[in-house]
């Protein structure tokens, strides 16, 4: 039987969704407020102060701009900069700490800032409050698109904590956008019997690739990246694996937030559109993380200028958007290595015109695209940067299965994918799995929640995004 602790907002919200169908229209929302407010103090209350001081710090700056609308872009940089100092002092601290001791140590020598191997900067035992670069994110795209005149000031403290707390994606996305989110949340109703049944089959398809698919990938991947003395094909079918993993694990966590969200009534927005079935750098970033892809575009790429100017300065942008994406993942080298990989190769295809393979030519270029992402993959899947010489090494040596192990995995491997990949393909022209034939969708969502129960993984995992 499948150990659903790593699904625990599923069964939280098996709680809150009957109080919220039975409450008037008038209290729903005050039952999502309190019920996402408990879940995120459940995890740490000592981070839930933080979450309710920084939302009533933009809230209150969201309406000084409607009252000085001719100072609103100042206000907003006060937001913007707040914001990412707070993020900043949690998630890279120590790790541009360390980099600055590094440096100092290089340049004048170990000790000259006091005794040898006393730090020259102080070290924050700090734990990463759980969510903080999602709703950070949420609460500086608030205060830009008011700066913008995209969005009106909400009036009422409690309506704005709402709109960065829901907790369906609270913890791990999809980065929302106030203009689409808050008016739901704001007037919230009972869900019709339609999204009732879309809810439910996002919940399914979600939890497929999170617990049967991403998690029962999980030793595999540890076999090749985290147990030392693995052979070169333990490498190469950890990359693979991890490259399923993450995206099944994601995804899944993804769709899992847009049921719950659903049966809410509320509509989030689509964060994953069968992205390794991508034939280009470009298509693969409409496709993967598509809200923060959107908000890498329009909160940074563009004001750092875009595609105006010298195609040299779009080349340059969208290289030094991509590094900040990566290190968005957190404090480490390898997320901005992983970052330059894919930056590197937009400026490329931007260089060419943007060409998109069509027709026959995708058949060339999709499994040369996903290549590439799972040799990105590994960078971002390594502890350091400096791992990635010894598993080249060893996959050179030898990269072929040797073993009746080897062989089980691969074929593990292949009993795992294949209904992902199948599925993925047919979605590959729907877009969306509730865009499926109605009269499919209740059998296949009965199939899925059967292979949970019975194929689900006996070890669940926490979600990977869930330490970003």
């Amino acid at each position: 039987m499948v150990l659903f602790n790593s699904l625990v907002f599923v069964g939280f919200f098996a709680l809150v969704w009957p109080l919220y169908l039975a409450v008037p229209g008038a209290l729903r929302k005050y039952v999502l407020l309190s019920a996402s407010l408990v879940f995120y103090g459940w995890w740490d209350l000592r981070f839930l102060g933080l979450l309710v001081a920084t939302s009533t710090f933009d809230w209150a700056l969201g309406r000084a701009m409607g009252r000085w609308s001719g100072q609103r872009h100042w206000l907003a940089a006060v937001s913007v900069v707040t914001n990412l100092l707070v993020l900043a002092t949690f998630k890279y601290y120590n790790f541009f700490a360390a980099q600055i001791e590094a440096g100092i140590g290089a340049a004048l020598g170990p000790g000259m800032g006091g005794a040898v191997g006393d730090p020259v900067l102080p070290v924050l035992a700090v734990v990463l409050p759980a969510g903080i670069s999602f709703y950070t994110f949420q609460a500086i795209g608030f205060s830009v698109d008011i700066a913008r005149g995209r969005m009106h000031p909400i009036r009422r403290l409690d309506d704005f904590l709402l709109f960065i707390s829901f907790f369906p994606h609270l913890v791990a996305g999809p980065i929302q956008r106030a203009a689409n989110l808050a008016p739901q949340l704001l007037a919230p109703r009972r869900p019709t019997p339609h999204e009732v049944s879309e809810g439910i089959m996002y919940i399914a398809w979600g939890a497929f690739k999170k617990v049967v698919v991403a998690d029962n990938l999980a030793p595999l991947v540890a076999t090749g990246f985290d147990r030392p003395g693995g052979s070169g094909f333990d490498v190469v079918l950890a990359a693979y694996a991890f490259t399923l993993q993450i995206y099944g694990d994601f995804s899944g966590y993804s769709d899992i937030a847009r049921g719950l969200a659903r049966l809410f009534g509320v509509s989030l927005i689509q964060n994953f559109d069968v992205p390794l079935y991508a034939a280009s750098p470009r298509e693969l970033w409409h496709r993967w993380h598509i809200s923060l892809s959107q908000w890498l575009r329009d909160y940074l790429y563009i004001p750092l200028g875009g595609s105006r100017g010298a195609a040299w300065r779009a080349g340059v942008n969208v290289i030094v958007t991509m590094l900040l994406g990566g290190l968005w993942h957190g404090a480490n080298w390898t997320f901005v290595l992983w970052g330059a990989w894919h930056g590197v190769a937009l400026a490329i295809q931007r260089a060419l015109g943007n060409p998109e393979p069509k027709g026959l030519a995708r058949l060339f270029w999709t499994p040369l695209m996903f290549h590439f992402t799972v040799a990105g993959f590994v960078i971002f899947r390594v502890a350091h940067v400096g791992d990635l010489g010894p598993l080249l090494t060893v996959v050179y040596q030898n990269p072929f299965p040797t073993s009746v192990a080897d062989y089980q995995h691969f074929r593990l491997f292949g009993v795992l994918v294949a209904p992902l990949a199948l599925i993925d393909l047919w979605l590959y022209r729907r877009k969306d799995i509730i865009h499926l034939p109605g009269f499919l969708q209740p059998p296949l969502a009965a199939m899925l929640i059967v292979a949970v129960v019975l194929l689900g993984a006996t070890t669940a995992q926490t979600f990977i995004y869930f330490q970003f």
